[in-house]
């Protein structure tokens, strides 16, 4: 064992420093689920920047160095305060802010956040079934992104009103019928957050064929 130690471990050296950049500096993730469509896809992997916010000691919550401030748009990995499950959401409000939800329509400090471009879809909800569904553009704090609503109501279209305590986020899925966030879940402790999805990195149709989506490679985040 000594021997075989000696002769791999530049091998080995290497394996080490790409799970330390992978558990403190940058990460690629999976996405199983369609909590963010039409924003993320299944069988998207999305590249996450664990430096966005905070400097972490590797494998754990504790925060060494604040290195920047989470902003209302921004798409987040974090731990779910409920079970530790790792997921992926929008950050919609910050410490302090007023949260509700009218019909679907998201109010940040009594202001309903603007609205345009609504269209209706057929949305994939698993393999070889669809659903009709609604998109429009929601205008967060000046930052547009997609949001969808399913057919057929949702149990979290009025929700609130809430106040996000100090140091904590309130997230919600972009699919906002379809996704376990904030409003069930609770607002997630800054320690929680793992970092910003920047981009997508690569993409196939797990719903489908599993043919790749060479348009998704890449792809900045919205």
């Amino acid at each position: 064992m000594r021997t075989w130690l000696k002769n791999n471990r530049g091998f080995l050296a290497l394996l080490l420093g790409m799970g330390l950049l992978r558990t403190a500096v940058a990460d690629w993730n999976p996405v199983p689920t369609g909590s963010m469509r039409p924003t993320i896809l299944e069988g998207d992997v999305v590249l996450v920047d664990r430096l966005a916010y905070d400097l972490k000691l590797p494998l754990t919550h504790v925060v060494l160095a604040r290195l920047g401030e989470p902003q209302r748009g921004d798409v987040v990995t974090f731990d779910s305060p409920r079970d530790g499950t790792r997921l992926i959401k929008r950050l919609v409000a910050l410490p302090g802010d007023q949260v509700e939800l009218r019909a679907g329509h998201l109010l940040i400090n009594g202001q309903e956040q603007g609205y345009s471009d609504a269209h209706e879809v057929m949305e994939a909800v698993q393999p070889g079934v669809t659903w009709p569904a609604l998109r429009a553009q929601e205008h967060l704090a000046g930052r547009p992104h997609a949001v969808q609503y399913l057919g057929g109501g949702g149990h979290g279209r009025d929700f609130g009103p809430v106040t996000v305590p100090a140091e904590h986020y309130f997230m919600m899925g972009d699919n906002r019928d379809n996704s376990e966030d904030s409003r069930f879940i609770g607002s997630v402790p800054r320690e929680m957050l793992i970092g910003r999805a920047t981009h997508t990195l690569v993409s196939a149709d797990i719903l489908g064929d599993w043919r790749p989506r060479f348009e998704r490679f890449a792809a900045p985040m919205q």
